[in-house]
């Protein structure tokens, strides 16, 4: 608990309360507003307090986060020789698995050349020869 009072930490609880009292004073702006004849107000006073929902949710998600993180740092590590890693691990954390190797075999057979990507290619090799030129003093 004691983490979630960092500088860093207060001033996102600060922040938060800060969104959720600034969308619902704007929902209750356009509330009254609608109240007054406005028919479009009545979509934004209902936008604004899902936005503070919002809000809130993401902090709670932040802090949930926060807290398990900072229970995952105290606990003791875990003997390796006594309880094997898991292979794939879960939650919010990829898997690491080992990578795949593919060979790369040539193509064999009739080789279609493709005379516009040649034309193109050439044109990257004569950008690439020439740095200070435009495209337009390509020759080709």
């Amino acid at each position: 608990m004691r983490r979630l009072w960092t500088p860093a930490w207060i001033a996102r609880h600060v922040a938060m309360v800060v969104l959720v009292v600034g969308f619902l004073g704007l929902g209750w702006w356009q509330i009254s507003r609608a109240t007054a004849g406005n028919s479009l107000s009545w979509g934004y006073a209902v936008e604004w307090p899902i936005f503070a929902g919002f809000v809130v949710y993401v902090w709670w998600r932040e802090v949930k986060l926060a807290r398990r993180r900072a229970e995952e740092a105290d606990a003791p590590p875990a003997d390796p020789a006594v309880e094997p890693a898991p292979a794939v691990t879960t939650g919010s954390r990829p898997a690491v698995r080992r990578p795949v190797r593919v060979s790369r075999v040539p193509a064999t057979g009739d080789v279609v050349e493709d005379t516009d990507l040649a034309a193109y290619n050439h044109y990257l090799s004569w950008l690439n020869a020439n740095p200070g030129a435009r495209p337009g003093d390509y020759p080709g």
